[in-house]
C-alpha cells in the first residue's frame, strides 16, 4: 500500500515535539512532502530534518495546498487559525489532522464540521491522550458496564505552577484563551468519552485572571518566569456541565494555581457500581488507574499502574500515545475506516469550553 503522502502547517513546538516524531516513527505508512511556516527558516528547517525526497517547504499555506502531492494535512498553528487553514484544506479535498482543540470559537469549529462534511474527507483532532494504556482501560470498563451508571466526573487539568513561557500561549488573540482550552480540552475529552455522553444541558463556570497579571506570581515557574504585563489570558478556570440525564461533571483547569496536587489530563468517574480514578501530572511519577468498589462486604480498590510516563507536560505528547494515534490516523485514511476521534466529539468539547468562557462573562447559565 502506498505511503500517505502529508504536509504539515505550523513548524513550531507541537509540530517538532508529537507530530514530526510520530510520522517518524511510522515511516512505513508515511511521508512528508510539504512543510510551510510564517516563519520560512523553521519550515525550511523542518523540511531538511524531516521531509522526504524532493519535500518542498513554504511561507503561505495556500501554496502547500495547491502541491497536488499533498493528500493529508496536519494543521498545527495557532487556535485561532485553526478553522481558517482547515476549511481551505477541505476545499482542496485534502484529509485533516488538526490540533486540538478544533477551535477557539463554537462558531468557527461548526464551520469546520460543516466543511468536513462537505468535502467527503477523513478529519480528526489532537486528542492523543485516549490511546494512553489507562485511558484505554477506563474506557473498556465503562464500555463494559463495570462501574455501571456514571452520574458524577470531574475533568482535572490542574498544573500548580506551569505557565508555558514559549510561542504565543499567553496571547489572546492567537490562541482565544489559557488553560481552559490548552489543557482543559484534554481533560474533558477524556472524561466524555469515557462517560460516552456528549448531550449536553446547560453550562455554567467562571474564569481566573489572578496570578497571571500579579507581579512576583510568576516565581518558580517550571518553565521560567512570565511576564505579567504581557500575560492576557486567564490562569485558571472553573466549569460545571449539566447533562441531559442529570449527569453532572466538574472542570478544573488552571497553568498556575496555589494547589499542592497537580492533576493534568486525568478523570474522576462516580457510578452506580464503582468508581474510576485517572492520576496523572506533575504530583505522580508516573501514571495510575485506581478502581474503587464493595466486594464481598469490603470496600476495596484496584490500582493499574501502566509502565511508561506520558511525554506531555513541556508541551509534547509525541511518546507512545502520539506515535499510536497517528499510526490509526494513517490507517484510517489508507483503509477508508473512522478515526478514534470523531469530529462530533470535538465540536462538543469546543462548545462546552466556548460557553464556560461565555457563562463566566455572562455570570449566568447557559443553556445548549
Amino acid at each position: 500500500m502506498a505511503k500517505v503522502k502529508i504536509g504539515v502547517v505550523g513548524c513550531g513546538g507541537i509540530a517538532n515535539q508529537k507530530h514530526f516524531p510520530a510520522m517518524k516513527r511510522n515511516e512505513d505508512l508515511c511521508e512528508i512532502v510539504a512543510f510551510c511556516d510564517i516563519i520560512p527558516e523553521r519550515a525550511e528547517k523542518a523540511c531538511a530534518e524531516f521531509g522526504a525526497k524532493g519535500a518542498k517547504w513554504y511561507e503561505d499555506y495556500h501554496d502547500l495546498l495547491a502541491n497536488p502531492d499533498v493528500e493529508v494535512v496536519h494543521v498545527c498553528t495557532p487556535n485561532v487559525s485553526h478553522s481558517e487553514i482547515t476549511i481551505a484544506a477541505f476545499e482542496a479535498k485534502k484529509h485533516v489532522y488538526v490540533e486540538k482543540p478544533m477551535s477557539h470559537s463554537t462558531i468557527e469549529a461548526e464551520k469546520m464540521v460543516a466543511a468536513w462534511k462537505k468535502s467527503g474527507m477523513q478529519f480528526t483532532v489532537g486528542y492523543q491522550n485516549r490511546f494512553r494504556a489507562e485511558v484505554q482501560n477506563l474506557k473498556k470498563a465503562c464500555e463494559k458496564g463495570e462501574l455501571g451508571e456514571i452520574y458524577y466526573a470531574k475533568a482535572h487539568a490542574i498544573r500548580r505552577k506551569a505557565v508555558p513561557t514559549w510561542g504565543v500561549f499567553p496571547n489572546k488573540a492567537l490562541q482565544g484563551g489559557g488553560p481552559l482550552i490548552d489543557i482543559g480540552t484534554h481533560a474533558l475529552d477524556i472524561t466524555l468519552w469515557c462517560m460516552d455522553n456528549y448531550d449536553v444541558e446547560s453550562i455554567s463556570g467562571q474564569v481566573f485572571y489572578k496570578l497571571g497579571r500579579l507581579h512576583g506570581a510568576e516565581e518558580g515557574n517550571i518553565f521560567g518566569p512570565w511576564d505579567p504585563d504581557t500575560y492576557e489570558v486567564e490562569d485558571s478556570a472553573m466549569g460545571f456541565i449539566k447533562m441531559r440525564n442529570g449527569a453532572v461533571i466538574n472542570l478544573e483547569a488552571a497553568w498556575a494555581i496555589n494547589m499542592l496536587e497537580s492533576k493534568e489530563a486525568a478523570t474522576t468517574l462516580c457510578g452506580t457500581l464503582g468508581g474510576a480514578e485517572i492520576h496523572s501530572g506533575m504530583s505522580y511519577a508516573v501514571n495510575e488507574l485506581i478502581y474503587n468498589r464493595s466486594r464481598n462486604g469490603q470496600l476495596m480498590q484496584e490500582t493499574i499502574t501502566p509502565a511508561g510516563q506520558v511525554a506531555y507536560f513541556a508541551g509534547g505528547g509525541g511518546g507512545e500515545e502520539g506515535t499510536i494515534d497517528n499510526r490509526q490516523w494513517l490507517e484510517a485514511i489508507q483503509k477508508g475506516t473512522s478515526p478514534l476521534v470523531k469530529p462530533e466529539q470535538a465540536l462538543v468539547v469546543t462548545r462546552i469550553l466556548d460557553n464556560i468562557y461565555v457563562a463566566a462573562e455572562k455570570n449566568a447559565e447557559v443553556r445548549f
